[in-house]
């Protein structure tokens, strides 16, 4: 079972992240909607997609 913690760049109030063989996120207001895998090459590009200044 994966180990949700909420990020701090959210105040604490929007997204939870587990973390594994593969990255899960999740919306902290609508968990019932389910989550986003994300492999940890796709995750590192989303990282690096929102670390890259316009």
């Amino acid at each position: 079972m994966a180990k949700w913690h909420k990020s701090s760049y959210s105040s604490g109030s929007c997204v939870e992240v587990a973390e594994g063989t593969e990255t899960l996120i999740r919306d902290t207001q609508n968990r019932e909607l389910g989550h986003l895998t994300f492999t940890a090459n796709e995750w590192n590009a989303l990282l690096r997609t929102f670390k890259t200044p316009n």
